[in-house]
């Protein structure tokens, strides 16, 4: 179950520090979109979010997502927080692979998918949620058993998410661990791939890595322990 530790108070300075160090690597801080990831944290960490003006939130897990927007459902938000198809409240994304039997229940909720790597996710979104937004996940950590798809497959996979009428945004990654040029580097890979694919987004850098991923043209930053701090174990 997801931690209820996380203040509320703290959120906007640590925002406020978050985009000091988007503007410090070049970026525009106004332009660079963070998605807070809420993931282990509970709802309070998303009221918290919102409370300093943040509208987009990310998740990793299908149940934990629905049991957030459950319970925000059940404050002084309302219905608004459920952020149907991103409408008011919350602006809900799903981070990294999600398993086709949990796409029914997400897909009035999510705002955008990110992290779609096969084209059999896609076919089971499109069902589900016609003309939904999606952003590939590029795998460029060199580790098999990463989510993402191969570099030289995501242009096949784009076509192939376009024929199922998805609106394929852009592409996400998760560079290697460690930060460094192995990360800038994968970074790049990222944002070149969308270049030449036409792509308006990039999802690239967290908490540990922004200032590499703002300076290699990042338009979105997952933020979760920058805002909310150390992760608490799951219980």
């Amino acid at each position: 179950m997801p931690s209820e530790g996380t203040s509320r108070a703290d959120v906007p300075a640590a925002l406020a520090v978050a985009r000091r160090r988007i503007e410090a690597a070049g970026g525009d801080p106004d332009a660079v979109r963070i998605v807070a990831v809420t993931k282990g944290f509970g709802p309070d960490a998303v009221l918290g979010a919102l409370a300093a003006g943040l509208r987009d939130v990310g998740e990793n897990y299908a149940q934990e997502l629905l049991t957030k927007a459950a319970a925000l459902a059940e404050t002084t938000l309302g219905t608004d927080a459920l952020g149907a198809r991103g409408h008011g409240g919350v602006r809900w994304h799903f981070l990294g692979a999600v398993q086709r039997n949990k796409v029914r229940a997400l897909a009035p909720l999510l705002f955008c998918w990110q992290g779609v790597a096969r084209a059999v996710e896609g076919e089971a979104i499109a069902r589900h949620c016609p003309g939904a937004s999606v952003l590939v996940e590029v795998e460029l950590t060199g580790d098999s058993s990463r989510n993402g798809c191969p570099p030289d497959e995501v242009p096949g996979l784009v076509a192939a998410l376009r024929s199922c009428d998805l609106d394929v945004r852009g592409l996400m990654t998760v560079a290697p661990a460690g930060g460094g040029d192995d990360a800038r580097q994968a970074f790049r890979a990222c944002r070149d791939l969308a270049d030449r694919l036409d792509l308006p987004e990039r999802s690239m850098g967290m908490s540990d890595d922004l200032e590499l991923a703002v300076a290699e043209g990042t338009t979105m930053v997952r933020l979760g322990r920058a805002l909310f701090g150390d992760r608490p174990p799951r219980r």
